[in-house]
């Protein structure tokens, strides 16, 4: 499989790197993804659209899979930051309205043409898992299990429940309903949904 690793080093090909030009290009990336969906993307494509020159780009990424999953994991680490404010209600109402705000933005677009793309593409399919959903749940997780230190939550509370339907939930909203992501459907999903859950016990087997 092609490396998805983040913030590689230059690869030595021509010029030294020039890392003033890295948001730039995977702002562009993104745009012509949302644009014409990731099989058209072409390396080609997204120099003509930063109005940079393609050797440009291949000495930062090999390939337009590594620009791609590049470009979302850095999107998603600038635009979600971990909450930690001392509640599980704030922390997990903070996290939903930053990634319903992400998602309904411009790497929003980007995110559906992927998403359709991730079947025919396996490659395509694992880096946008292991560098995309793989850091969401995570910090979710996190999220939850300080509420469960805290004492907020019961351990034996539906967690894995919990952090499948928020992402989901989301994604669903976003992607098949064709009705608003908005802060009315966040805070539905919140108060109704995801903190009874929290709040009671797993079920007796």
């Amino acid at each position: 499989m092609a490396s998805v690793e983040t913030n590689r080093p230059a690869s030595g090909r021509g010029r030294p790197r020039d890392a003033t030009r890295d948001a730039a290009l995977r702002q562009a990336a993104m745009e012509v993804l949302a644009d014409v969906g990731y099989r058209a993307l072409t390396m080609d494509a997204v120099a003509a659209h930063a109005r940079a020159g393609k050797a440009t780009i291949y000495r930062r990424w090999d390939s337009k899979l590594d620009l791609v999953i590049d470009t979302c994991t850095q999107l998603v680490r600038r635009s979600i930051p971990e909450p930690d404010q001392g509640t599980i209600e704030a922390d997990l109402g903070d996290f939903l309205s930053r990634f319903a705000s992400f998602l309904t933005g411009p790497v929003g677009k980007a995110a559906q043409a992927l998403v359709g793309e991730l079947p025919h593409e396996p490659e395509l399919a694992a880096a946008f898992r292991e560098s995309f959903l793989l850091p969401q749940r995570d910090m979710l997780r996190r999220i939850i299990e300080r509420g469960v230190q805290r004492g907020e939550i019961r351990a034996d509370s539906p967690i894995d429940t919990v952090v499948e339907l928020a992402g989901a939930s989301l994604i669903y909203r976003l992607m098949l309903t064709d009705e608003p992501l908005d802060t009315g459907f966040v805070d539905r999903l919140l108060h109704e949904a995801l903190l009874p859950l929290l709040h009671s016990a797993a079920p007796r087997r």
